[in-house]
């Protein structure tokens, strides 16, 4: 066992880490983890700071103290920045940059690991960039985010690029197995409908409801009959996306603000001290951010298996020859691909990447997958 045991298909890159971890005499001061969504560049990133902190040889043994507490997430030297909300401000940036300035208690490496590092705004990129040019001697930065455009360039020409690939299918289902206990067949059929994405994977096979959830997905395009089936079943979609949300914030939003009311000194009778009305409004937007951006993912991920069914489509209709996504529905999408044209489904595709770029310009959900339906119906 190792830290790098959870890098899935990307051992090209363990290798990359794991000579670097060992030669820690020339080591780059700031570090950029790219890679397609749910390849692992998270993962990879805090392998690497565990390797780093590692007190054993060779490093990154996965069974020391300092191995353990950091792929928990609780070192003290590890400062792990994960946004919540849409966006990571100039506020949180200027903190941050003040954390990472201290000098690590072990004696090893003050790290700090972005998670997520394409949120930052233009002014909290630009409070980083200084300390990303001048960092402290025993400070290592580690940025995550999908590609290097996604940082500000003066960023990321400072930082030691890391790129990590999609993982085949085959590596996914065998670490689903190996690793989670599932089953051949489901880590199977699962590793393809995640298309690479592993921590999507693992859901999957592990939460019978989310495969339901996405079985009533890709069940959308035999249901769009006509434009009232449409138009319900885009209601359908954004309903199954806001309940996700609800399940993911909930509860967490209540722990949140009771808590925040007790430290604030909230009486037996339910009333607050003067001066604490800013505070409560502050968390009330941060988790108002945090609902907006689950729900978001929870719609792209809709996107994206609906643009698996029309892909699969394609691909049959060309003769593309690759695997399908959807293996399951082989009949379905056989016929689907004998009588439509092969103009039509990308059209539909076409569709669906617009209804994206809606839903990031802050487009009402329901009346952008309105439209999508409306559009997937008539090709």
């Amino acid at each position: 066992m190792s830290v790098w045991d959870d890098l899935v298909g990307q051992e090209t890159v363990a290798a990359q880490l794991s000579a670097a971890a060992e030669s820690a005499g020339g080591l780059a001061h700031a570090w950029l983890f790219t890679g397609p969504p749910g390849s692992g560049r998270v993962t990879a990133a805090r392998a690497f700071a565990a390797a780093l902190q590692c007190t054993e040889t060779p490093r990154g043994c996965g069974h020391c103290a300092s191995c353990h507490q950091v792929l928990q997430g609780t070192h003290a030297d590890v400062d792990v920045v994960r946004p919540q909300g849409l966006s990571f401000g100039i506020r949180d940036a200027r903190a941050l940059v003040l954390r990472a300035s201290s000098s690590p208690s072990g004696g090893g490496w003050q790290i700090v690991l972005f998670e997520d590092a394409d949120r930052a705004t233009e002014g909290a990129a630009n409070a980083l960039l200084k300390a990303i040019e001048e960092p402290p001697a025993r400070t290592i930065w580690l940025l995550c985010t999908p590609s290097p455009e996604d940082l500000l360039v003066t960023i990321r020409s400072r930082c030691r690029l890391v790129t990590l690939q999609t993982p085949p299918i085959a590596a996914i289902a065998d670490f689903l197995v190996q690793r989670d206990g599932a089953d051949r067949e489901t880590a199977e059929v699962v590793a393809r409908a995640a298309q690479g994405h592993i921590s999507r994977a693992r859901r999957l096979a592990a939460d019978p409801r989310m495969r339901r959830v996405r079985d009533d997905v890709v069940a959308i395009p035999r249901r769009l009959t006509g434009v009232s089936p449409a138009v319900e079943a885009a209601g359908t979609l954004v309903k199954a996306a806001e309940a996700e949300r609800d399940s993911q914030t909930a509860e967490l939003s209540e722990t949140e603000t009771s808590a925040l009311r007790k430290a604030l000194g909230e009486s037996e009778k339910g009333r607050m001290p003067r001066g604490t009305a800013g505070a409560l409004k502050e968390l009330e937007a941060r988790q108002k951010s945090r609902a907006t951006r689950v729900l978001r993912d929870a719609l792209d991920r809709t996107l994206l298996d609906l643009a698996s069914y029309y892909r699969d489509v394609l691909t049959l209709q060309l003769g593309a020859g690759s695997e399908l996504v959807n293996a399951d529905l082989g009949p379905e999408l056989r016929t689907a691909a004998g009588i439509g044209r092969a103009e039509d489904t990308l059209n539909r595709l076409d569709a669906i990447m617009a209804c994206r770029e809606r839903l990031d310009a802050n487009v009402n959900p329901q009346l952008a997958f309105e439209a999508l339906t409306l559009a997937l119906r008539t090709g």
